[in-house]
């Protein structure tokens, strides 16, 4: 067989270098004239090791990590030339067990199916890869939209944006409104972590996102579809009108699609401007309109008036990604991963303190400790594991002593969190959390639309009084008027947004008040990251004299003679840390 050689080339891998290793690849081929076929993918899911290249040969398939333009010639000369894998980079082989094995075992993998597998500008290969064999089907069995929607609500699956609302049953409203104008919506517009994993999907399985919209087009009597993708994903809109015009040219998109008389349909990509409150549905329909982003009351629900005031369904990347799986296999094949009441997979964007950064998917019900520990590799720098922020910005902080909940609806919502569209954020012991819901707090009350009083106001006099308690300002009483603020603003919001944003700062408060009140009452930081919390004094036995911290002191206020201890006068310390990060003696404390 021909060697093929297949470079990762989504936004991950380009960030990482895979565009320059691809050319560096490409022009030994052709200066070697070598019998090779270079070809280029998406997102393989192992960003950590980016940038990936994958190598199948007559003796089988080798994955690569952290493959740069340094040691692209090995690679060339001692596989390709001779024969002979490089045991030591190889991450995953179907020959032997390669060092990042591990980390593929237990995903099942039905969204990401086809990401890392097939060049995604190339419908050829897609269709090899039963790309468009779900529609094909509904015209060559004559399915009924009543047979498409009885298949998505016997599967079980669930919106994964968010809210986790049943599909199917979303497109039986839809269907039941006989209106001859009705629209289907993709929302790739989401903000948070998870949006990583809608962005891999775009960039690495267009196809199946159009499928998966077709099939709902179809069920609910569609005659337009919007796919609206924030303008921040220029690789993800180039390969999606690529695979538009594709469809098109194959008879996927256009007029009586497959043969289905009266199906008519066409997508097309709506660049937004990148406000996270248009993940919210009826302020992405105003975002389309023409107007500016803001949610709208509800009812009428957009399965009766949206886009235009026609009946619209809007579903994000991920549930449409499983669409042409679900109609294809059946119900049961889907349902029977997950739990009883969360079906199916989820996709998980695992990023902060972990080892194995990257997206996953794994049958729901499976455990924080599973993800983190067994996929993710566990915790940087092996510190103690502290907690992990669930559902985006909106979601909560599930701490140390919750880490085998399962996850699913039902048990990420009991702990205070929510299931979002699948960002993990892992924290360690350096995690200061009373800094983290300031964090996440600052991003949702910057995104606030400002339609809603207690959303815009509550947000801004909550990150008030988080900011003040992480400089020392804190004062008696703040808690409970974070936690009152928080009732407010959850019970006087419109939207999703403003309804979710304390969440950070509920989840923390309800499991790490001591943190709190150590701001608080005593002034310090227990995870010693807030910087006007933090003292740094010299130790003495420690101290050989070297002057370092005197020199790189910005304001002069360590004093001592050269080969004598030295002295940190706390009156002028501004808490920098530069003394304590220049010391090679470890001979400066903070606390």
């Amino acid at each position: 067989m021909k060697t093929k050689i297949i470079v990762g080339l989504g936004s991950c891998g380009i960030a990482a270098g895979a565009g320059k290793v691809y050319n560096m690849i490409k022009q030994l081929v052709e200066v070697d004239k070598l019998d090779i076929e270079l070809k280029q993918t998406s997102c393989i899911g192992m960003c950590y090791r980016e940038p990936l290249v994958e190598v199948i040969d007559n003796t089988g398939r080798y994955l690569y990590g952290d493959i740069t333009i340094d040691n692209v010639t090995e690679l060339m000369d001692r596989h390709i030339e001779n024969g002979e894998p490089i045991r030591e980079l190889v991450v995953e082989s179907d020959l032997f067990r390669g060092s990042e094995q591990g980390y593929s075992e237990g995903q099942v993998k039905i969204a990401l199916r086809n990401c890392g597998y097939m060049d995604p500008e190339s419908i050829e290969e897609a269709e090899d890869r039963k790309a468009y064999k779900a529609i094909r089907m509904v015209a060559e069995d004559k399915l009924s939209q009543d047979d498409v929607i009885k298949s998505v609500l016997e599967s079980g699956i669930r919106g994964r944006g968010g809210g986790g609302f049943s599909t199917g049953l979303k497109w039986r409203f839809a269907n039941n409104n006989k209106s001859d104008t009705k629209y289907i919506i993709c929302n790739a517009d989401e903000g948070d972590p998870g949006a990583f994993m809608d962005r891999s999907l775009l960039e690495g399985d267009p196809h199946a996102i159009i499928e998966g919209m077709i099939l709902g087009a179809y069920a609910i009597g569609a005659t337009g579809g919007i796919i609206y993708c924030r303008a921040e994903y220029p690789l993800a809109i180039k390969r999606l009108n690529i695979a538009l015009h594709q469809a098109r040219e194959k008879g996927y998109l256009g007029n009586n699609i497959m043969g289905i008389k009266g199906f008519n349909l066409d997508i097309y990509v709506k660049e937004g401007a990148g406000a996270f409150v248009c993940g919210e549905e009826t302020a992405l329909i105003a975002s389309v309109e023409g107007e500016r982003g803001m949610p709208r009351k509800r009812p009428p629900f957009p399965a009766e008036s949206g886009l235009w005031k026609k009946p619209t369904n809007i579903n994000n990347v991920e549930t449409f990604a499983n669409i042409p799986y679900i109609v294809l296999n059946g119900g049961d094949a889907y349902n029977k991963y997950g739990t009883v009441k969360s079906k199916g997979t989820k996709v998980f964007a695992l990023t902060g303190k972990i080892k194995h950064g990257g997206l996953v998917e794994v049958p729901m019900g499976f455990s924080i400790r599973e993800i983190i520990f067994g996929l993710g590799g566990g915790i940087q720098d092996d510190k103690k594991f502290k907690a992990v922020q669930l559902g985006g910005p909106s979601g909560g902080c599930i701490p140390e002593h919750l880490i085998d909940t399962a996850v699913d609806y039902d048990s990420v919502n009991a702990t205070g969190a929510i299931m979002g569209s699948g960002g993990m954020v892992v924290m360690d012991e350096t995690t200061c959390m009373v800094d983290m819901a300031r964090f996440f707090l600052n991003f949702t009350q910057e995104e606030s639309c400002g339609k809603c009083t207690f959303c815009r106001i509550g947000t801004k006099r909550m990150l008030e009084i988080l900011t003040r308690i992480t400089e020392g300002k804190g004062e008696d009483g703040d808690i409970e008027k974070l936690e009152e603020l928080s009732e407010q603003i959850k019970d006087g919001s419109l939207c999703g947004l403003g309804q979710t944003a304390p969440n950070p700062v509920l989840t923390t408060i309800r499991y790490f008040r001591d943190e709190y009140e150590a701001h608080i009452n005593d002034k310090k930081c227990p995870a010693k990251h807030c910087k006007a919390l933090l003292t740094y004094e010299i130790i003495p036995d420690m101290c050989t004299g070297c002057t370092v911290c005197a020199v790189k002191c910005p304001t002069d206020t360590i004093s001592g003679k050269r080969k004598e201890i030295h002295f940190i006068h706390q009156e002028g310390c501004i808490q920098c840390g530069e003394c304590f990060s220049r010391c090679n003696f470890d001979a400066i404390k903070v606390y």
